[in-house]
């Protein structure tokens, strides 16, 4: 299980690559990469027109469509990738072949077998490669982390994992619109498997899972009262409840996982409850990229009972600690915040409730296998 980073390194900045001209590139990635110290020094999209806009919107000197050419400049040392997911796989090889170091973007592929074909590449190529899962990074997730690992609570028996938000228009994209590579549980589900494996450091066993279209969202049909992979075959749902099994980290009895993802709540905050035999743990408005939310840990009962706020530490940006840790790594002064296997083990999670879905089934989760 890898690390996460919580103190500025002194690592020597990366010049990057930035494989796909997207939103989470533009807001999130480059802004942290240039907090690092960083540059991105081309950019690369499947559209000219788009690739050379943003390149100029983000004062980025090159922009291009061809993969090879951004890759292999020699004024490149990382490749970050956020095209669609269906293009992870090739983009990540050909990152590799050009021995350039690569974070790249969740789900890192559609199958596992692609994912694990990425991480064995990177192997191969000698270079550090990360999953840009964001929740490991946050304050509030390495104050429970490190709240579960002291003991605090005693042994873990439950995680609620509440992460229904309210998707903006701007993000509806191939998250609606793609029902191969689209839906809330690529999207976030697998945000919540990672999570909870950095939180248990343990693996997942089995899922079982059920999904509804629920609303008119942009490019989502009618919405309605749908049922398994959503209201309609062309397209992926919005809102999910998974119930997992997962093994617990010092060999006690399994640990119960509940999780609610959708696109459609506007209201209620996002929480994470952590439940021992000696305590728990509340997160509240935790699950997001941005550095907010708090904790509170919970112990007694009845008069005795009581909530005792948890210090989270710096409130550091979760991408910019992503891309420190990253930088720090590859020049070989400690480990990646999710790492390519960790990328995996969440893709399996949401793989196996996608299957769940389709079955009705529990499914049970296959290992990482790397």
């Amino acid at each position: 299980m890898s690390e996460d980073a919580t103190t500025p390194t002194t690592a020597i900045p990366l010049r990057w690559a930035l494989v796909g001209a997207s939103d989470i590139a533009a807001t999130r990635v480059l802004p942290a990469i240039r907090a690092a110290g960083g540059e991105a020094v081309v950019v690369r999209s499947g559209s000219a027109e788009h690739a050379a806009a943003f390149a100029a919107r983000h004062s980025i000197a090159a922009s291009t469509t061809d993969l090879a050419a951004a890759v292999e400049r020699d004024d490149v040392d990382a490749v970050y990738i956020s095209s669609v997911n269906q293009q992870h796989l090739d983009h990540l090889l050909a990152a590799c072949r050009a021995g350039k170091h690569v974070l790249a973007e969740k789900p890192l592929a559609l199958t596992l077998d692609d994912a694990r074909t990425m991480v064995l590449a990177a192997r191969q190529a000698g270079v550090v490669m990360a999953t840009n899962h964001h929740l490991p990074a946050s304050p509030t997730h390495r104050a429970m982390k490190q709240a579960v690992a002291a003991g605090l609570i005693g042994e873990v028996r439950a995680v609620r994992v509440a992460h229904a938000v309210q998707l903006p228009p701007r993000l509806v994209g191939w998250r609606v619109q793609d029902p191969a590579g689209g839906g809330v549980v690529l999207d976030v589900t697998v945000h919540d498997a990672a999570a909870v494996r950095a939180l248990l450091g343990s693996p997942a066993r089995s899922v079982t899972a059920q999904a509804l279209a629920q609303d008119n969202l942009p490019g989502n049909g009618s919405g309605g009262n749908g049922s398994g992979g959503g209201g309609s075959a062309e397209v992926p749902e919005d809102a999910v409840v998974t119930t997992a099994v997962w093994a617990s980290p010092t060999g006690g009895p399994d640990i119960l996982v509940q999780t609610h993802d959708a696109y459609n709540n506007a209201h209620l905050p996002t929480g994470l409850h952590i439940l021992g035999t000696e305590g728990a743990l509340v997160g509240e408005n935790c699950n997001t990229g941005d550095p907010v939310g708090s904790v509170t840990l919970w112990r007694g009962n009845g008069t005795d009972h009581r909530g005792e706020p948890v210090d989270v530490g710096p409130r550091t940006d979760l991408y910019l600690t992503t891309v420190r840790a990253f930088t720090a790594a590859v020049q070989g002064e400690g480990t990646v915040v999710v790492s390519g296997e960790d990328g995996v083990a969440s893709l399996a999670v949401s793989l196996a409730v996608q299957e769940s879905l389709r079955t009705g089934r529990r499914v049970e989760v296959e290992p990482v296998g790397l």
